[in-house]
């Protein structure tokens, strides 16, 4: 029989998050088992081992070659690298205008549901975290106040940037949309984090409510 995974790694990582479990234990999370010369531990050091000693553009090769290590877990070992290389390469980006924004939330574009996104930003206007603040229905979502600036808090932002998806029409914005944004700008002057854009997004356009001159109740 193959060992699995054990049990109190899924357990600590359900509870702790997935800062918990070191690099061996990520791959074992993926993997799920070993194998009949290699237990799952074992399995899941040699993959860090090879993964430290490969380079990107032949790493599925370099699985591969290791005794027990098909294609199936070598292509899922890799597909998590990526998702996470996808998913990751906002951290840091510096922000000078809304276009360099949209590359880092264009999977939204596409979604059926509206998502209401918060970009928090550091002092240099670098991207700290990219916070789904809010899933709506087909063709609107309910934002608070508490919703946007909540996790800005826990994050010492310095500014935010809202961005939210159009499903079903263009990238203009509704009357509700502007009406959402002036309050959230009265909220912002509050708390004092600047909401230096509010930017929509379709499949293959954008509108940013400072490039058109909306975000005048931000000024001073």
């Amino acid at each position: 029989m193959l060992e699995k995974v054990k049990p109190d790694i899924r357990e600590k990582t359900l509870k702790y998050g997935l800062q918990y479990p070191d690099d061996v234990e990520l791959i074992m999370l993926i993997i799920g088992s070993g194998n009949k010369d290699y237990s799952v531990e074992a399995l899941s050091q040699r993959i860090v081992d090879k993964l430290d000693s490969s380079n990107s553009e032949d790493v599925i090769e370099s699985l591969c070659s290791l005794k027990g290590i098909g294609e199936g877990k070598a292509l899922a070992v890799c597909a998590a690298l990526e998702l996470g290389k996808r998913r990751s390469c906002h951290f840091g980006a510096h922000i000078k205008t809304p276009k360099d924004v949209v590359p880092f939330v264009k999977q939204y574009a596409i979604s059926l549901q509206e998502h209401f996104l918060v970009v928090i930003l550091n002092g240099g206007h670098e991207i700290i975290k990219i916070h789904v603040a809010s899933v709506g229905t087909v063709n609107r979502t309910l934002i608070h106040p508490r919703e946007v600036f909540g996790e800005a808090i826990r994050n010492n932002a310095a500014a935010v940037i809202l961005v939210h998806n159009h499903p079903s029409g263009t990238s203009m914005p509704s009357e509700e949309d502007i009406e959402s944004t002036e309050s959230l700008l009265q909220a912002s002057k509050i708390i004092g984090i600047p909401i230096l854009d509010h930017i929509i997004i379709d499949r293959n356009s954008y509108f940013s409510f400072m490039e058109e001159g909306l975000l005048n109740s931000n000024d001073e």
